[in-house]
């Protein structure tokens, strides 16, 4: 009997020494939580037996009790990279067609091939969807969804209208070099430059060059100037002419054009369709100051490209793009349970509810019974080396003792055979 006896004390140190060293290799995985062993006696009795002729029959495996108390926080430059403070999981859907719900604290996330949050190993984050002010509109297990980033925003417009509003300066002498050559900066006074859209949204740069006219040109005493305009390498004409007059009286108000230039039509190469454009330059001035731009402005419209992902305390995940628009995507759930201890640790930091753990309580940051979420922070091991160190000087302790008394009942049973030889 005190064979059995020793190598259960055997096999109860080696299982406790195994916990340990599953703990201290993983001391640097995120999201870990370290574990421990409980044993209890074993005893061999029936209703017959004196109390105080009962002897011990060893040692048994009672739990591997998980501890979650939190882990180290660090802080990182991802956004992504999200934290439990306090209690609570991150719901993921594994990989699949039959991706089952699971959990994990380990909150780092990126954005896969196809656009959607996932982990490292593949599964998608868990949230809420919400309307455009941020309110969720789904509750339970039920309604949680995967999350997709778009890639853009917004409906493209092609540019019709510019108008940009200058002053000229009074001062200014008409230039040196004759005609006008684009490539020949002397040939023109001075140039705008203007971001406009074409009908898909794709910037193309709208140049104005201004040509002041001899002084004196015109028979009221007003003077004038020739406005020359390109999008990218395309003349533009008005009525076949490339060059549009815009003149000013003796005070420096513009006197034409009364209303805004109207362009032929040209096709920016990246659309081959036509696309007309007018300038409207009200507002412009030849006062004896130098050459500025007052005012500027453009009715097109850019598709927005994705710049920037952002998850406030809140857990709602925004989207932002170049055109400056902001959508919202989802709100991050968390799950809770009434007995954590009881989760089966599935591996790759993923726990799974069982019958002990009880079903999972689905919620979001700050709510009632869950923990604070941070962005931009990961949740470490809550490994202790030097607590498992210790600990598992005390586990070889215990099993070299059961050792020797495992040798000791060895030599006695010895002992009796040679007494009988």
């Amino acid at each position: 009997m005190s064979f059995y006896t020793s190598l259960s004390g055997l096999q109860a140190a080696q299982t406790d020494m195994s916990t340990i060293s599953h703990n201290l290799a993983n001391v640097a995985t995120n999201g870990f939580k370290k574990s421990r062993s409980e044993f209890a006696d074993v005893i061999a009795s029936n209703f017959a037996t004196d109390p105080r002729r009962m002897t011990g029959s060893g040692v048994a495996l009672k739990q591997n009790v998980q501890d979650f108390a939190e882990g180290s926080l660090q802080t990182t430059s991802s956004s992504l990279d999200l934290a439990i403070s306090g209690d609570g999981f991150f719901a993921v859907k594994t990989a699949g067609n039959n991706g089952a719900l699971q959990y994990t604290r380990n909150g780092s996330f990126l954005v896969d091939a196809n656009h959607f949050i996932v982990d490292a190993q593949g599964s998608d984050l868990q949230a809420y969807p919400v309307d455009a002010s941020g309110n969720v509109t789904a509750s339970g297990s039920d309604g949680l969804t995967n999350v997709q980033i778009p890639e853009t925003s917004g409906t493209p417009n092609a540019t019709s209208k510019v108008s940009i509003a200058v002053n000229l300066g009074s001062g200014s002498s008409a230039p040196a070099s004759t005609p006008f050559d684009r490539s020949d900066s002397s040939s023109y006074n001075n140039s705008t430059a203007t971001t406009i859209y074409d009908a898909n949204g794709n910037a193309q740069t709208l140049t104005n060059y201004y040509v002041r006219n001899p002084a004196g040109d015109g028979t009221d005493g007003s003077t004038g100037w020739n406005v020359y305009s390109y999008v990218g390498d395309q003349a533009l004409t008005s009525g076949g002419n490339p060059g549009v007059p815009v003149s000013f009286d003796a005070t420096g108000n513009m006197t034409t054009p009364t209303a805004a230039i109207s362009y032929d039509a040209f096709t920016p190469p990246s659309t081959g369709t036509p696309q007309a454009i007018s300038l409207d330059l009200s507002g412009s001035t030849q006062k004896a100051a130098t050459f500025a731009v007052a005012a500027r402005s453009q009715d097109g419209v850019s598709v927005g490209q994705l710049s920037g992902i952002s998850i406030d305390d809140a857990g709602i995940i925004k989207a932002s793009f170049s055109n400056g628009d902001t959508k919202m995507l989802g709100k991050v759930a968390l799950a809770n349970f009434s007995n954590p201890t009881g989760l089966r640790q599935m591996g790759n930091s993923y726990w799974a509810a069982t019958g002990i753990s009880g079903s999972p309580t689905i919620g979001a940051a700050g709510e009632n019974g869950f923990g604070s979420l941070m962005s931009g922070t990961i949740e470490g091991s809550n490994v202790d080396i030097t607590e498992e160190l210790v600990n598992l000087i005390a586990a070889q302790r215990n099993f070299q003792a059961n050792a020797k008394a495992l040798d000791t009942s060895s030599q006695i049973s010895e002992t009796i055979f040679n007494m009988r030889s």
